[in-house]
């Protein structure tokens, strides 16, 4: 059973804090640690599958555009499932994005993450 429980985003578990902290820093190898190796990422209809994949992705997401990331809001969906809102701002397309970073942890670590 799923109870959405909005929390203040100092309240996500620790490794989807540093995830996210890495990611927006664009260190890859930082955000790598944070991730499971056969970790699922979905982003704008691809999906990446495991360390390799997914260090692709971490790499080259959105390296065209120059843009900020704010953490904005989180919603504690039950003990594994987390959702993280980023508000992006820049020159990509419509400038402006509210982004739902959907994650389920296994053993501690991000297994699988939805971003959209």
């Amino acid at each position: 059973m799923t109870t959405t429980q909005d929390i203040h985003p100092d309240q996500l578990p620790t490794t989807i804090r540093a995830f996210l902290a890495a990611h927006t820093a664009r260190e890859a190898s930082a955000a790598l640690r944070c991730l499971t190796e056969d970790v699922v990422v979905t982003d704008q209809g691809e999906t990446f599958r495991g360390t390799e994949q997914v260090r692709d992705f971490l790499l080259h997401a959105g390296s065209e555009f120059t843009y900020t990331t704010q953490l904005v809001a989180a919603r504690r969906l039950d003990d594994i499932h987390w959702v993280a809102v980023l508000h992006l701002e820049g020159d990509f397309p419509g400038g402006v994005a509210d982004l739902d970073y959907r994650f389920t942890l296994t053993d501690g670590l991000v297994s699988e993450l939805a971003i959209g």
